[in-house]
């Protein structure tokens, strides 16, 4: 899938997926400028890689000299339009939601949980951290109220695809899913990131096996 930017250039989803990693670089960083080599290695990616990504976007660099890193992260804040204060609704208050909003809380800046909503009558009420846990019927309501752009899913998989749904249709474009479940979207307006532990779990199992018979040939 790819994204397109206010011009005709046409962005990769891994493009922008790696973004984050390189605003992750300048902070460890810490110097006034900063090569592509340095962002590489310290984000996990080849120079090559954070050249021809950030060439999407603009000339930020100086051959030989590299990026003025203050200037570098307020462009990238702004392609990911982190400057604007991003507010999200964990749509689930189990022990998956409750740890996402907690690890959210202290450890982003850029994207606040300005919603927490649930369907079980025993958790609706609760105080969670600055939060009070809303009943699900009132999702469109606090999208509108609070001005919400982006939706966390995190229920059982036999309801998820009826809360993506509701997220689509009252305007939320960016979804996160943690159910278990392969969801359908077909706005292409709307993006739906998928993580299923269960199945990144199983991939990884390969690698320990993989390991083993290594260490027993």
């Amino acid at each position: 899938m790819e994204r397109h930017d206010m011009g005709t250039r046409r962005i990769p989803d891994t493009t922008i997926r790696r973004l984050p990693a390189y605003l992750r670089a300048l902070t460890l960083a810490g110097h006034d400028r900063v090569t592509s080599e340095v962002l590489g290695q310290l984000a996990g990616y080849t120079p090559e890689q954070v050249r021809k990504d950030l060439a999407y976007f603009g000339a930020f660099g100086t051959r030989g000299v590299g990026y003025d890193a203050l200037s570098l992260t307020k462009e990238i804040r702004h392609i990911l339009q982190l400057d604007l204060g991003v507010r999200a609704v964990v749509i689930g208050a189990g022990r998956l939601g409750t740890a996402l909003v907690r690890h959210t809380d202290e450890s982003s800046r850029d994207v606040a949980i300005a919603a927490v909503v649930d369907i079980n009558p025993a958790v609706i009420g609760r105080q969670l951290d600055h939060l009070t846990v809303e009943p699900l019927d009132r999702l469109e309501e606090l999208v509108r109220e609070r001005d919400i752009g982006m939706g966390i899913i995190a229920v059982p998989p036999q309801g998820a695809q009826a809360v993506l749904d509701r997220l689509v249709n009252v305007g939320v474009r960016a979804i996160l899913s943690f159910a278990p479940k392969a969801l359908v979207v077909t706005d292409p307006t709307v993006f739906v990131q998928q993580i299923d532990l269960t199945l990144e779990m199983q991939a990884l199992s390969y690698f320990v096996g993989t390991s083993q018979r290594s260490g027993s040939s």
